[in-house]
């Protein structure tokens, strides 16, 4: 069976326990680094990030990029959204349809 895991500041993730998420603390990339390497090498399938700390560790996370798993997914945190998680998708649909056909609206 897969696991799946939260990890961020602990004021962003200690709700997801009730869910039965693992909840991992992280006070800096490092620690950070550190945690999603033995989250892999658990064969963790999903890794939630918080946009904070996935801003952090770019350079850790990139080495997931092309690897089944984890899964890593940035999602906003207690102290508000950095729009990491939605410049993810945006890049994504560029790379499988060719074209950028998510804009934002000017407001």
């Amino acid at each position: 069976m897969y696991n799946i895991a939260v990890m961020g500041d602990y004021d962003s993730i200690y709700g997801f326990a009730a869910l039965g998420l693992k909840v991992c603390p992280v006070s800096d990339a490092a620690e950070g680094a550190r945690i999603l390497k033995k989250l892999a090498d658990e064969q963790t399938a999903v890794v939630y990030i918080t946009e904070a700390l996935a801003s952090e560790m770019k350079e850790a996370i990139s080495v997931y990029d092309t690897a089944l798993l984890p899964a890593i997914i940035p999602i906003p945190g207690a102290f508000g959204n950095t729009g990491i998680g939605m410049a993810n998708v945006k890049r994504s649909v560029e790379r499988a349809v060719g074209s950028d056909i998510i804009f934002k609206e000017d407001n």
